[in-house]
C-alpha cells in the first residue's frame, strides 16, 4: 500500500522560476502567507504570549486545516489516516517509493510559531513550486503533517508518527489524558474525526520499504547556527539518553556554625560535587571527540526544612544525559554511578537516582545525508554536520528501517517560547535545497 494518494497536479508555466540547476523554485510567498495566518489564528492574542496548538486541540485542527486548504487549492490530493494525520500528494516522474517530508504542527502553550510547522510548510512550498512549473519531482512527494509530537499535551512522544506505523498502543489510548482537560488520548482522537479502533488493531497506514527517503525541516532549538553564522545544519543523529527524572541527595540537618567540616553530612556540598565531576566528564568525552551533553535541570533544598543557618540535610535534583552514541550513554552511567558511591563515602550522604528512564539514539542516513551536504554545496550553501539534541518524528522514521534526515534552520531565541525568531530567507534556502533534492531523486533509490 502507498504512503498516500498522489496527483499529478500542475499547468506549465512559461515565467516560473528556477533553480540553477533545473529544479522549480518553491513558493516561498505561499509558506510566509501561511505563517502569517498560523499566528494570527492559534495565537494567544500577544506577541509576548506566543501560539498554542494543543494536540488533537483546536489550534493543531485549525493548523491542519489550513494546510489541507492550500494543499486542495493546488490541486493536490490529500488523505487522512486513523491517527488525522495528512498527507498532501503529487505524482513523481519515475515509479518506486516516495519521498515524504514534514513534520508536526501541534506545539507546546505559548510556544513559537516555526516549531514544527516551518517543517511541513517547507515541504508544501516545494510542491507548491513544482505545481507552479508545471513539473513533476523524480518520486512521488508526499508532504506529511503529522499530529501530536510534543510531549507536554499527553506525556507521551511521537504519537502521530508512531500511529502511522501501526505502534501506537492500546494502553496510551485507553489511559493516556490530556494534561489540559483530563480527555483521554482515544476520545480524543476520535473527536478530531479519527479512528481508535483502527488504531487499537495496530493497522498501519506507512509502509517503511515504500518510503525512499523521509526528511524533516526544523528550526534549530539551539544557538550554534546563529553562532557560527549559517543557515543551514544537517542533521548526523538525533541523541538518545537516560534520565533520572526525581534523584535526591540525603544528607544531615545541623547548625551552620557550630558544626565543622569534619562533622557535616552536607547534601548540597555532595550533589554539587557530582554536578562538577559530570561536567568534567562531559569536557573529557569532549576532548576525546565524543558527542555528549550533561544537564541538572533541577536542583533544590527542601523547602519546609532548609533555612540560612542550616547544613542542608536534602538536596532533590535531575540528571538529563544525551548522546548519539549509546556506547557513550553506557560509559558515561558507569562513571555516573562510580562517582555516586564515592561522594557517599566522602561525604557521609546517601543518594538515591530513583528510576531511569531514556530514549535510544537514532542515526540518520548517511547516503541521504552525503546527497544533501553536495546538493547544498552546489547551492553555495555551508550547510553544518550537527548532533539534534531534541527528539523529533524522524527517529521514527529511522527506528523503523526508512532512509532519514533532518535540516535544520537557523533561529534565533532557541524554540518552545514565542520568541522563536526565523528568517524567511534561511527558510527558503531549506526550501531550495529539498526542492532541488526532489527534482533529482534519491541517488541509492530503494525498490519495494
Amino acid at each position: 500500500m502507498r504512503p498516500g494518494a498522489t496527483s499529478s497536479a500542475g499547468v506549465q508555466s512559461d515565467d516560473a522560476p528556477f533553480l540553477k540547476d533545473g529544479a522549480p523554485a518553491p513558493d516561498i510567498a505561499l509558506a510566509e502567507r501561511l505563517f502569517i495566518e498560523l499566528r494570527e489564528r492559534t495565537g494567544e492574542g500577544r506577541p509576548d504570549r506566543g501560539v498554542t496548538r494543543a494536540s488533537y486541540g483546536l489550534g493543531e485542527q485549525i493548523a491542519h486545516d489550513i494546510v489541507q486548504r492550500e494543499a486542495r487549492r493546488l490541486g493536490l490530493l490529500c488523505a487522512i489516516d486513523a491517527a488525522c494525520n495528512l498527507y498532501i500528494s503529487l505524482d513523481g516522474r519515475e515509479p518506486g517509493p516516495a519521498i515524504i517530508i514534514g513534520s508536526h504542527l501541534d506545539s507546546v502553550p505559548k510556544g513559537g510559531n516555526f516549531d514544527g510547522a516551518a517543517g511541513v510548510l517547507v515541504g508544501l512550498a516545494v510542491a507548491a513550486g513544482f505545481v507552479r512549473a508545471g513539473q513533476r519531482p523524480a518520486r512521488d512527494l508526499i508532504v506529511f503533517g503529522i499530529r501530536a509530537e510534543e510531549s507536554t499535551w499527553f506525556g507521551a512522544s511521537y504519537i502521530g508518527s508512531r500511529a502511522a506505523f501501526g505502534k501506537l498502543t492500546g494502553t496510551e489510548l485507553d489511559t493516556v489524558a490530556r494534561t489540559s482537560d483530563r480527555v483521554l488520548l482515544g476520545a480524543a482522537i476520535a473527536s478530531a474525526g479519527g479512528d481508535p479502533v483502527a488504531l487499537h488493531a495496530g493497522r498501519p497506514h506507512l509502509d517503511a520499504a515504500r518510503i525512499a527517503a523521509f526528511i524533516e525541516p526544523h528550526i534549530e532549538q539551539g544557538p550554534v547556527l546563529v553562532g557560527e553564522g549559517r543557515a543551514l545544519g544537517i542533521v548526523t543523529g538525533i541523541r538518545g539518553s537516560f534520565r533520572y527524572r526525581h534523584a535526591r541527595c540525603d544528607g544531615q540537618y545541623s547548625h551552620s556554625g557550630a558544626t565543622p567540616r569534619s562533622h557535616r553530612n552536607d547534601a548540597v556540598l555532595a550533589t554539587a560535587h557530582l554536578a562538577v565531576a559530570l561536567d568534567g566528564l562531559w569536557k573529557q568525552h569532549g576532548a576525546a571527540g565524543h558527542d555528549l551533553s550533561v544537564t541538572f535541570g533541577q536542583f533544590a533544598t527542601d523547602r519546609e526544612q532548609a533555612a540560612f543557618s542550616k547544613v542542608a540535610g536534602r538536596v532533590d535534583f535531575s540528571i538529563d544525559v544525551r548522546s548519539e552514541d549509546p556506547a557513550t550513554l553506557d560509559l558515561v552511567r558507569e562513571d555516573l554511578l562510580r562517582t555516586v558511591a564515592g561522594l557517599e563515602l566522602e561525604f557521609g550522604v546517601k543518594f538515591s537516582l530513583g528510576e531511569e528512564t531514556g530514549s535510544q539514539p537514532a542515526h540518520m542516513d548517511k547516503a541521504l545525508i552525503a546527497q544533501l551536504s553536495d546538493v547544498a554545496q552546489v547551492q553555495g550553501v555551508d550547510a553544518r554536520p550537527m548532533p539534534c539534541g531534541a527528539g523529533h518524528d524522524a527517529a521514527v522514521f529511522a527506528q523503523n528501517g526508512v532512509p532519514t534526515a533532518m535540516i535544520f534552520i537557523r533561529n534565533r531565541n532557541g524554540s518552545h517560547n514565542p520568541h522563536e525568531a526565523m528568517e524567511i530567507e534561511d527558510f527558503a534556502r531549506a526550501a531550495e535545497l529539498l526542492a532541488a533534492f526532489c527534482h533529482a531523486g534519491p541517488k541509492t533509490p530503494r525498490t519495494p
